[in-house]
């Protein structure tokens, strides 16, 4: 069976969102950025945040261990905005085709419910997706079955009818398991071909056209 819905992760797939684009402006240089994210701010604490902690009780807690590095901690949220360096180059290109023909488009995404609404003023394709499931609202996060299984009961819709695009293996093999059509996320180029050979840009190309 051919998909004929598509699911987005967001992070990594349709914006670049990094910790070092902020900490390089504060920290001295790329060793020093490297160690106080994988020392301090560790990917393994933001998650924490996707799950849905408040950054407040996150941020206390890292700072009451970490005094010393107390200001460069509270950064991770009063300036969390410029940690995003954009969206990935075309992928919301292919949302936006996809949309406008009425494919169903949706995302699964591990984001904090405190930041979400700071992106999507960023970035108001966030607005484009029919369902969308974020972990930090959901209190679920990927690669958990539970998350993929939400969002099926949410959207009403079938794993083998959809194609989820993912740029984290875990991620792409859970979903995979649960009977998705997957898309290991590279670039825009490389999905392009993929949606098209499953037909799903042709059809939007001839809906649009």
């Amino acid at each position: 069976m051919k998909p004929n819905v598509v699911v987005f992760d967001i992070g990594g797939v349709l914006i670049d969102w990094n910790p070092a684009y902020l900490y390089r402006k504060l920290l001295p240089d790329e060793a020093a950025v490297s160690a106080f994210l994988s020392e301090v701010c560790t990917s393994a604490w933001n998650e924490q945040f996707d799950a849905g902690v408040p950054f407040a009780d996150g941020i206390a807690d890292l700072a009451g261990r970490h005094p010393d590095h107390a200001a460069l901690i509270e950064a991770y949220w009063l300036r969390w905005h410029e940690m995003l360096g954009g969206e990935v180059p075309g992928t919301a290109g292919v949302l936006g085709r996809l949309k406008n023909a009425g494919v169903p488009v949706h995302a699964i995404s591990n984001w904090s419910a405190e930041t979400f609404p700071r992106a999507k003023e960023i970035y108001p394709f966030l607005g484009a997706f029919d369902v969308l499931i974020v972990s930090g609202t959901e209190r679920l996060v990927k690669p958990d079955a539970a998350i993929f299984e939400r969002f099926l009961e949410r959207a009403g819709v079938r794993a083998e009818e959809c194609i989820f695009i993912d740029d984290n293996a875990a991620n792409i093999a859970a979903a995979a398991a649960l009977g998705f059509h997957t898309e290991h996320f590279s670039t825009a180029e490389a999905l392009e071909a993929r949606l098209a050979a499953l037909g799903l840009l042709a059809q939007a190309e001839k809906a649009s056209a």
